[in-house]
């Protein structure tokens, strides 16, 4: 996914509700619609990259998560992961597996990238695969001691889901994830510990505090 279109792109505004805007935007060849949560939270850029390389803590933050596996650690800013999903019965549960990277994005700004890889491992016949997704988390700090997180993702969970059902439920997706990051974030007994190897690939400039 380009990151000019992820920070520049033709969203269209849907809701906003505690602090939380979310957009869609139609996607090229697909009948499912992208979406986009944006927050600002108020905490360290360290704080939220140790938060996502807090792979057991995954459970705390990403919406409906059941199940996750790390299944390959290429170095500190690569992962492959595997998700099991939670699914309204009597669908299945869906599978996603997805490769994350972190990069530099502009000048201060960094990003999570996700980019599924659905051949990874073989099919289980207990998950439905999800064949398509796609996204991103871009971390902006901004001049007000807080982080501007934006949360961009293109999931097709498959055939068995019609496009309008797809498309209605989106929204859940990066507004309780976000807000539930925000939760977390905000504890003050929430300190995972920071990958100091990343050093070696970006240089984290630290304009935020932590909020007591």
């Amino acid at each position: 996914m380009d990151i000019g279109l992820i920070l520049h792109g033709d969203w269209e505004f849907r809701v906003e509700h505690k602090g939380i805007r979310i957009f869609s935007s139609k996607v090229s060849g697909s009948d499912i619609c992208g979406f986009k949560g944006e927050a600002e939270m108020v905490v360290s850029m360290k704080k939220l990259i140790s938060l996502f390389h807090d792979m057991g803590s995954y459970y705390r933050w990403v919406h409906q998560l059941a199940e996750m596996d790390v299944l390959e650690k290429n170095d500190s800013t690569e992962y492959v992961v595997r998700q099991i999903i939670n699914t309204p019965w009597p669908l299945q549960k869906r599978e996603m597996i997805l490769r994350t990277g972190l990069v530099p994005v502009g000048e201060n700004a960094v990003g999570v990238t996700m980019r599924g890889e659905p051949d990874y491992l073989p099919d289980n016949p207990k998950y439905h695969r999800v064949r398509h997704s796609m996204g991103m988390w871009v971390f902006t700090p901004t001049d007000h001691e807080t982080v501007h997180i934006s949360f961009v993702m293109h999931v097709d969970p498959g055939k068995d889901v019609p496009a309008p059902v797809s498309n209605a439920g989106m929204f859940e997706v990066p507004f309780y994830s976000l807000n539930n990051m925000r939760t977390l974030v905000m504890d003050g007994s929430y300190n995972p510990p920071y990958p100091e190897e990343i050093e070696r690939h970006l240089s984290i400039v630290e304009d935020a505090a932590d909020k007591p």
